[in-house]
């Protein structure tokens, strides 16, 4: 359970020197938060230059589509109403030209969305 891990117990657990030497890195909460902002902002970016056709909302909802999430989950993470989830996926389908909930998600998983 040492730092080849990359994780420590926050009781006994390898310091920060001996993390990084691992090649792992320790960040604090505020710092977490940002490095996952950015990231999911790269992952945002990436399904606009995927599916150029999208608005950056409707790639934000295929990306939560290709996770599996249903209508109502979605609505709730991007704090909308469940009509304009379906409205967005409306705009998908027909941007996709694809048919089914099951053609998107194949579409976006095959670009490599809904993996995160």
């Amino acid at each position: 359970m040492g730092p080849s891990r990359g994780w420590w117990e926050l009781s006994g657990g390898p310091g920060g020197a001996e993390v990084a030497a691992a090649g792992s890195a320790v960040f604090g909460g505020e710092v977490a938060g940002r490095i996952t902002a950015l990231l999911a902002g790269a992952k945002m970016r990436e399904a606009g230059q995927l599916f150029p056709d999208l608005t950056a909302r409707e790639a934000e909802v295929l990306d939560l589509v290709a996770r599996g999430h249903d209508n109502r989950r979605i609505a709730r993470e991007l704090v909308v109403a469940e009509k304009t989830v379906r409205n967005h996926v409306t705009h998908i389908f027909e941007k996709l030209h694809v048919a089914t909930w099951a053609e998107a998600v194949a579409r976006a998983r095959d670009m490599g969305l809904g993996d995160g």
